[in-house]
This record gives C-alpha cells, sequence and structure tokens, in this order.
C-alpha cells in the first residue's frame, strides 16, 4: 500500500518535511539559548543587590571590550555589584533624555568618576524629573553632585546599542543612549567600557536622585518560541505521515488482495 512513498514525487515531499523539521528544531534551539541567556541576567539581576561587590578593576579593565553590546562573553561581567573610588566630573554631566521611572518622562543623570589612574567610569546617579512646567525633554535641575573623594558601588551594565548623537546644551551633554564610545568621544580622558549603575554611596547621593528599576529580560518570550518552533517541526513530519496514509487510503486495491469477507461475498453472487 505504500510503495508510493519510493516514488520521485513523494521522495522529494519526504525530503522537503525533513528540511523544514530541522529548520523549525535548528531555529527552537537558538530561541532557548536565547532564553536561557536572558533566564541568567535576570538571575543576575535578582542577586546583584545583596552580593559581595568586587573592585572595577577586576571586572571593568582600562581599555576592556565588556561595553560591546551583544550575546558574547562580555555579558557575564553585566549586572555585577562592584565597587570603585574617585571624583566626580561635575562639568560633563549627561542628561539621558526619553527615561521612564512610575510612567513619569524624565532624564537619568549619568556622571563621570574619575579614577586613580586617569581614567573614568560612567555612574548612573539615577533619575529626575524634566523641568515643572516644560515638555518632557526639557533640562531638568540637577541635583547637587558630590565634588570629593567617594565611593560608590553598583552594578555593571553594558554599553547601550543604537548609540544617538550627543549633543551639549547649557554646558551639559545629552544624548537618548548610554553609548560610552559616542559619550568617550565628547570627553578629555579615558573611559572604561562599561557604565555603572548607582546603588550606594558615600557620602550619601542626594536624595532628588530617584533609584532606576532593574529592566528585567523578557525571557518568557523565548521559551514560547523555543516550544512554538519545536511545534512546527512535529507538525511538519505529521503533516507528511498524514497525507501518507490519506494517499494510501485512496488508492484502488490491486486485483485477489481484497479482505476474505469481500471476496466470499462475491464468490456466492
Amino acid at each position: 500500500m505504500y510503495r508510493f512513498l519510493l516514488t520521485p514525487r513523494w521522495l522529494g515531499f519526504l525530503a522537503l518535511a525533513l528540511v523544514a523539521a530541522t529548520v523549525c528544531v535548528l531555529l527552537g534551539n537558538w530561541q532557548h539559548g536565547r532564553y536561557e541567556l536572558r533566564k541568567d541576567v535576570n538571575h543576575r539581576i535578582d542577586v546583584t543587590g545583596t552580593a559581595t561587590p568586587l573592585p572595577l578593576d577586576s571586572v571593568v579593565t582600562p581599555g576592556g571590550s565588556v561595553g560591546t553590546p551583544g550575546p558574547g562573553p562580555q555579558r557575564t561581567a553585566e549586572w555585577t555589584r562592584v565597587t570603585a573610588s574617585g571624583r566626580y566630573d561635575p562639568a560633563n554631566v549627561v542628561l539621558v533624555r526619553g527615561r521612564t521611572v512610575d510612567s513619569k518622562v524624565g532624564f537619568e543623570i549619568v556622571t563621570p568618576l574619575r579614577l586613580s589612574d586617569g581614567s573614568a567610569v560612567l555612574v548612573d546617579l539615577g533619575w529626575v524629573p524634566a523641568a515643572p512646567g516644560g515638555g518632557a525633554y526639557t533640562q531638568p535641575t540637577v541635583p547637587p553632585i558630590p565634588t570629593g573623594q567617594v565611593t560608590v558601588t553598583g552594578a555593571v551594565k553594558l554599553s547601550e546599542s543604537r548609540g544617538t548623537g550627543i549633543d551639549r546644551a547649557e554646558g551639559k551633554l545629552e544624548t537618548r543612549r548610554v553609548s560610552v564610545p559616542r559619550i568617550a568621544a565628547e570627553l578629555p580622558y579615558p573611559l572604561r567600557g562599561a557604565f555603572v549603575q548607582l546603588d550606594t554611596q558615600v557620602p550619601a547621593a542626594d536624595a532628588g536622585f530617584s533609584p532606576v528599576p532593574p529592566n528585567y529580560e523578557n525571557d518568557w518570550l523565548n521559551l514560547g518560541y523555543t516550544v512554538q518552533w519545536w511545534l512546527f517541526g512535529v507538525m511538519a513530519l505529521f503533516a507528511f505521515a498524514w497525507a501518507a496514509r490519506r494517499e494510501a487510503r485512496g488508492k484502488p486495491r490491486a486485483a485477489g488482495t481484497a479482505p476474505p469477507q469481500e471476496r466470499e461475498l462475491a464468490s456466492s453472487a
């Protein structure tokens, strides 16, 4: 009944089904890898608040590539809790516009922290609302920034992709993304390849800065895509089997191959 499967036409259908199933499995595996990566990021976000801080130099070294966005090994440093000491450079405050906290649009205030080796690391001090009476992108009043020696503790954040241009208005740098390379081009000293999301500071940061909530990865979306692609692979093979069975049932039987009951009825007639 199934000898037709050896014909070129059905062998072609089988090859097509196998290719489709293989592609679906590979896409599912890729989505599962993305799920594991995002799940790991979320885990590091959960534990960063209680983790023992490491020296900044042990995680974000001068001239390192840790700030390069992407799924590579550098992402293992993201959300690592670090500590560093230095002096802020209030002359090069960076206003990162279009940031939302508690459904309000405002600015994140990023300031270079000058380190003892002559380099600096960008520190996200927190969020402030736009200036009252203006639009969502009206420059805010920046709370006082310490001018003396400070010790900061926070989580490593990677340089944000799709960095936009840097504007200088009213003596401050303004941008849409915390793109370390673009900001570094505006500063007279080298920057570390990632920035720090401030958690605590000694002396304490001004109360005018609101903490920036962590941005959890949507790992469940990738898990859903994983299951979806794997199901598509199973469906491709099932569709071939269903079509083959339907073709076999529609084939006329050869002479002498009818069931015994049918042959007895035919002979008695």
